[in-house]
């Protein structure tokens, strides 16, 4: 066993793991605690956020999205034609899990009471309906069969109090192309994502209806909804996409855009990485209070020593060891600070995943609850950043021995 490492060991126990200390090491510990638990927080409610929000954009929409190159300002889009040649090439991409045909058509749902604008979005037997099955609140998804359109819809939980609709009620919707249409559906099941944008605005109904109302041709949409194997690379998976389709004409002359879930929603994303940008400030501030306070610990802990270091020089100890003494002292200190930070920041963490007990404005969020989440990959490198700096920082006090000699330790009181 190295002697330093025997002598800061020996330290600690005597002082009972750091409880019969000064008050001020004590509150040094308790400032690594709570330092930590806020960055443990901070990480988790950041990776939550950004977590569930790309899941319910990416499960009510997509990760990617081949539209038209012309005409994609609004829900009223110019069709391509996706076909088996179109969905070759998509589905032969690395990273693309599954490739789904939509469609989008505006209109005006109306009972006997209330109107309200939506938009009629039509899927296809190769819809993925694991979020939205996830999402439901009453009834079932839509039995798309080969017979012909159904007449079924998927309304959210914000649509059906509005307009005062349950399951197997039947409403009346309005669309316009070149005259005037009607359609009458039925509600076959309610939804609730939680996310306002969306659950205001979209109904999901046949894609069969949409052709039919603007007169398309049995395989033309409005575009492709791409789902990606692993999120990490959406980015490289847009370009490559992008990039095979550069050229790609489908058989009525339309060239075609592609788009990430990113590029798509822009201002959702750009507040996200604001968010990082504060917990980035969060993170330097937590290490630095954390690190001033164990530097501040440290030095009384010195002068408390004062005289032992003063003996450990007069029997030849070098000023290296008597450092290293000291910066061991504080690992054991820090360690303690830091398993009881993980334990507290880890517990609410829990807590609040469980229970959901800080709730939030889902209008201004887009979540209804404060998410925690935290993987172990970020769990341990937040623990060896913060040690490591903390550890950085305790480099200067611990070079103050340096200056003490045994004659002035001796007269030390």
């Amino acid at each position: 066993m190295r002697l330093e490492y025997f002598i800061a060991k020996r330290i600690y126990r005597a002082d009972g793991g750091g409880r019969r200390m000064p008050p001020a090491v004590r509150i040094a510990v308790v400032g690594v605690a709570l330092g930590l638990a806020v960055m443990l927080l901070s990480v988790a409610i950041i990776l939550g956020f950004k977590k569930e929000i790309e899941q319910k954009i990416a499960g009510f929409g997509s990760h990617i999205r081949v539209t038209n190159f012309d005409g994609n300002i609004s829900f009223e889009s110019h069709p391509i034609v996706t076909d088996q040649s179109l969905l070759s090439i998509v589905e032969q991409s690395p990273n693309v899990a599954r490739a789904m045909p939509f469609a989008t058509k505006p209109g005006l749902l109306k009972t006997k009471s209330e109107n309200q604008g939506i938009v009629l979005k039509g899927i296809d037997p190769s819809y993925d309906w694991s979020f939205l099955r996830q999402s439901l609140v009453e009834g079932d998804t839509l039995e798309l069969s080969s017979e012909g359109p159904s007449t079924q819809t998927l309304i959210s939980s914000y649509l059906a109090k509005l307009l005062d609709l349950r399951t197997c009620d039947s409403f009346l919707a309005y669309f316009v192309h070149e005259s005037y249409r009607a359609r009458k559906f039925t509600v076959q099941g309610v939804y609730d994502t939680g996310f306002e944008d969306y659950d205001k605005l979209f109904v999901i109904a046949d894609i069969r209806q949409i052709r039919r109302l603007n007169g398309w041709d049995d395989n033309e949409s409005s575009g492709l909804e791409i789902r990606i194997a692993d999120y990490s690379l959406l980015d490289q998976t847009s370009e490559s996409l992008s990039n095979q389709l550069s050229t790609f004409v489908d058989s009525k002359g339309n060239s075609l855009l592609v788009r990430s879930m990113r590029e798509l929603n822009p201002m959702i994303f750009g507040w996200l990485d604001v968010l990082d940008i504060n917990v980035v400030v969060i993170l330097i501030l937590m290490i630095a209070v954390s690190g001033f306070t164990m530097i501040s610990g440290l030095l009384v802990i010195i002068l408390e020593r004062i005289r032992m270091i003063g003996e450990l020089k007069s029997m030849g100890a070098s000023n290296g060891v008597i450092r290293r003494v000291f910066l061991y002292l504080s690992f054991f200190l820090i360690g303690k600070g830091m398993l009881a930070g993980n334990i507290v920041g880890i517990g609410i963490c829990m807590l609040q995943h469980r229970f959901q007990i800080l709730k939030l404005d889902a209008s201004t969020y887009y979540l209804d609850a404060v998410p925690a989440s935290l993987s172990l990959q970020s769990l341990l490198l937040l623990n060896l950043g913060a040690i490591t700096a903390t550890m950085l920082m305790m480099l200067l006090p611990s070079r103050i021995v340096a200056s003490i000699s045994p004659a002035q330790t001796v007269r030390f009181e």
